[in-house]
């Protein structure tokens, strides 16, 4: 199969994932806004209470960064880019893509940066004001 219709199988399935994540996501808002209102109980349901919302939150959070890169990916698509790397502009591996549809990157280029990031090549914040002189008063 060509390049170009495997890419718009995953994009097809990019458009899927978003609305299955769309309907969960959804759902699970109006569940938790009913469960807050349906509050009653001991001290033990409050905290078994309060752990199911910081899970809940978890699974929203992961849910709506998912949501957020399968919505750039069909925009890539859109914009007709889909599938390059960002790092090196080369073709995306197919492989890849269809493990990770919304994957930005090539393998090299993505171990490139998490070895960088790993080394600390973001800020060191704890180190910023370390250089700077006390301005005198």
């Amino acid at each position: 199969m060509p390049r170009k219709d495997s890419i718009q199988k995953l994009r097809d399935q990019l458009v899927r994932r978003r609305e299955a994540l769309q309907r969960a996501f959804d759902g699970d808002l109006s569940l938790l806004r009913e469960l807050h209102q349906e509050r009653t109980g001991d001290v033990l349901d409050a905290a078994a209470n309060t752990v199911q919302d910081e899970l809940n939150s978890q699974l929203i959070e992961a849910e709506s960064r998912e949501l957020s890169a399968i919505n750039e990916a069909i925009a890539r698509f859109d914009a007709g880019y889909y599938g390059n790397c960002d790092g090196c502009g080369k073709p995306i591996p197919l492989t890849r893509l269809r493990a990770i549809p919304y994957a930005t990157e090539c393998i090299d280029c993505k171990r490139r940066a998490e070895v960088r990031s790993a080394r600390g090549g973001g800020v060191a914040w704890n180190r910023v004001f370390d250089n700077v002189e006390a301005d005198p008063v």
